[in-house]
């Protein structure tokens, strides 16, 4: 691929006071992480309180050989802290009470506050002793649905003070999915908000709420409060309409936030917990079955998110930090909550879109607050490439000082233009490769000390200690491409599936008994650089020649005529596999038969013959789920015509799939 053969180097002023400084700093600590995990994490856990301390002699033990017994991961087992604890009361005795924690920004550009840390100290007091009044202890499970608001942090704040789990649903999943997820956590309580504008679409998040209490009655699960935030009446509708009104509240049952935290406590002692109690579980769909309850716990979880969010940032105590992803994900967990607050970092939490009121918010919301480190998907990139260069340099984003992706692998395309027109050049792309499984980082660039490569996740984080495998479970040396496995638990990966520790077992570590399987594939270089290929059944296998959907996609959006592209296998018999390519033309690009040709040609140049598409489907859009992933699977589905999909209830929008099987090509 060309853009193997450039390497970005940080910037030279940028990396003069990084924390980490060089690529042989960065050497040097990773080895040692390796070669004696006591003595690096033993280092960066003296930050934190414990109530009970670390003892050194149970710092760390884990079983990752299936054949030798069941799964495990321990770290600092024994020792008891609390995570809240960490992240608002350690801060504000170091004297950080008055520094602004968040400043929310509103869908609509008149709607915004900040929270500094001592304030959401006592909020986060207040509706921990609301819990309290209402039964939920440690170990209890509260499911929470709420859009990007303040109450979504205190929420799990307040849970987190107590020892009670969190599961956070998405604020977009349908009742249905909600209501699966609730009764399979065994949440007893709700939190959410009336409603909430996204752009210019409302969604009533309390009238979801309402059928999801109906559901789990239905099958014999009771919820016994649901605690609704007032939020519609605080912000500016697109339409000026009264959407809150239009709200059930069922007495005895639900109530509104403000009149339960209205006589509540600014004091609340935080429980401690061991450092492997449960800490929350956030459910991963499956491509078969029920979704799968995540569990993360307490202390590896906290300095592992902290840790990283300090270093890949390289976070310092007058920047402002921004991350987009909602709440509801991962992304949200770990680097909108609680890696950044762990850092006393300040924080920018949005409720909108990047293309409300206008397609230039993100750079107008950089320009205001000035924010020196941007963590965004990459199909926002390239959904915001389509309007130009000239939306972001009509705003002053000089402040940025590393940009950052993650969700998915970023093309070298779109790689290039974060750099060039968002970071001006002079910012180090952080391409992160991790999961909801692993807690945080595992593979990214430091930006003050790594040589970037586009597209490329380059290197392991500290403890982190990366394998490929081939199909046989033999390890690849050196150049070559395989299963992307890790061989031993750093602090912050999951401990098992809630309530299914064999699925958890089987999911992860029966295909490489002694490797926790990603289920990704990955390429590394000659230079050992890593490059994420996509989930393995997204790998390809043409005629004997193994290739990755993500080479091919980077191939196809080079055309100027289009603007996102999928590839799937397809069954051949001949083959064995061809490539079956999904494409979207830019705007006003009219598909013909010259475009197809064209495209053809390209990969047949670029890679081979051998990886000529069979089929190349023209389609005006691709099945996603509501985080931005396109959902592979449907289209492996579409490309052999069977409607048999099983699980959509992550899709974004249901209708793409009868789009995708109306405008199938006749010969495929």
């Amino acid at each position: 691929m060309p853009s193997e053969t450039k390497v970005y180097y940080p910037n030279p002023n940028f990396s003069k006071n990084a924390y980490i400084n060089s690529f042989s700093q960065y050497r040097e600590m990773y080895l040692q992480s390796l070669d004696n995990p006591e003595a690096f994490w033993g280092e960066i856990i003296k930050q934190f309180h414990w109530e009970t301390p670390v003892e050194y002699d149970n710092f760390f033990r884990y079983n990752f050989d299936i054949r030798k017994g069941p799964i495990y991961t321990k770290w600092f087992d024994g020792a008891t802290t609390n995570i809240c604890y960490n992240v608002l009361d350690r801060i504000v005795q170091r004297g950080y009470g008055d520094k602004v924690a968040y400043y929310w920004e509103g869908n609509h550009p008149d709607d915004y506050s900040r929270l500094t840390y001592r304030k959401l100290l006592e909020e986060v007091c207040k509706f921990s002793n609301v819990l309290k009044s209402k039964g939920i202890k440690k170990g209890d499970r509260v499911a929470v649905y709420m859009p990007m608001i303040l109450e979504a942090v205190i929420t799990l704040l307040a849970c987190t003070r107590i020892g009670a789990v969190h599961s956070v649903v998405f604020a977009g999943f349908s009742a249905d999915s909600f209501a699966e997820r609730v009764i399979d956590c065994g949440a007893e309580i709700i939190v959410t908000a009336d409603g909430v504008w996204r752009g210019p679409k409302f969604l009533g998040l309390k009238s979801i709420c309402d059928q999801v209490m109906d559901k789990c009655a239905r099958r014999n699960h009771n919820i016994r409060h649901c605690i609704v935030v007032a939020h519609l009446k605080r912000v500016t509708s697109p339409d000026n309409s009264q959407k809150s009104n239009k709200v059930h509240m069922k007495e005895g049952r639900d109530i509104w936030w403000n009149d339960a935290v209205a006589d509540s406590s600014i004091t609340c002692p935080p429980v401690w917990t061991n450092s492997e109690d449960p800490l929350f579980m956030l459910y991963t769909s499956g491509s078969t079955g029920k979704p799968k309850g995540v569990l993360h716990t307490v202390g590896g979880y906290m300095v592992y998110t902290a840790a990283t969010f300090k270093c890949v940032f390289d976070y310092k105590s007058k920047d402002v930090y921004w991350c987009t992803a909602d709440i509801g994900w991962i992304t949200g967990h770990s680097y909108g909550v609680y890696g950044p607050l762990a850092n006393a970092a300040t924080c920018v939490l949005f409720e909108g879109t990047p293309f409300y009121p206008d397609n230039d918010r993100f750079w107008t919301v950089i320009e205001k607050y000035k924010v020196n480190q941007f963590y965004t998907a990459p199909t926002a990139i390239r959904a915001l490439m389509k309007y130009g260069d000239d939306l972001v340099r009509r705003h002053d984003v000089s402040s940025l000082k590393v940009i950052g992706s993650v969700g998915e692998p970023i093309n070298s395309e779109a790689w290039l233009w974060y750099y060039k027109v968002v970071g001006g050049e002079k910012c180090s792309v952080v391409d992160t490769f991790w999961q909801t499984e692993t807690g945080g980082h595992v593979l990214t660039p430091l930006p003050g000390a790594t040589p970037m490569k586009p597209g490329s996740a380059t290197f392991p984080f500290f403890g982190v200690q990366p394998a490929l495998l081939d199909e046989s479970g033999k390890e690849i040396e050196g150049e070559g491409e395989g299963y992307l496995v890790f061989k031993r638990p750093w602090p912050g990966i999951m401990r098992s599936l809630f309530g299914n520790h064999e699925r958890y077992e089987a999911t992860y570590f029966s295909k490489f008994p002694g490797y926790y399987c990603t289920g990704d594939g990955a390429r590394r270089d000659a230079d050992g650089y890593f490059w994420i290929t996509g989930r393995i059944d997204d790998m390809l296998n043409v005629s004997g020649h193994l290739m990755s959907t993500a080479e091919v996609e980077s191939l196809l959006t080079e055309h100027k005529a289009i603007a996102e592209a999928a590839v799937v296998s397809k069954p051949h018999p001949i083959k064995g596999e061809c490539l079956y390519c999904f494409v979207i033309t830019s705007n006003e690009t009219h598909f013909d038969d010259n475009i197809k040709k064209e495209l053809s040609l390209l990969i047949r140049e670029r890679i081979g013959a051998f990886a000529t598409p069979d089929v190349i489907h023209n389609t005006p859009s691709l099945p996603k789920t509501r985080s931005g992933k396109i959902m592979r699977r449907i289209l492996r589905k579409v490309a052999v015509n069977d409607r048999n999909l099983g699980d959509v209830s992550t899709l974004a929008d249901s209708t793409v799939i009868e789009t995708l099987f109306a405008s199938r090509p006749v010969c495929s």
